[in-house]
């Protein structure tokens, strides 16, 4: 039984950090690349907002998971 929740917990880590990436990639695309790059259509420029999307949303699902984590275990507390 043990296994299957961390199975669980193992696929709810997964699910939320592609979800935050993907919401960090559809904000990312709000912005002006040409404002502080030289060259926004280039594919350096491309890979630099993937890899902002991917920074951003993997520290976002860091926090959403560390929270759920946190909140879980303040059961313990009154127990």
């Amino acid at each position: 039984m043990e296994f299957a929740s961390l199975g669980f917990n193992g696929l709810l880590s997964i699910a939320v950090t592609l979800l935050s990436i993907y919401l960090a990639w559809v904000v990312l695309q709000e912005l002006k690349p040409e404002a502080f790059l030289k060259r926004p259509n280039s594919p350096r420029a491309k890979m630099l907002l993937v890899m902002l999307a991917i920074i951003l949303g993997h520290a976002f699902a860091t926090f959403i998971l560390d929270y759920l984590n946190w909140s879980q275990m303040l059961r313990y507390l009154v127990e």
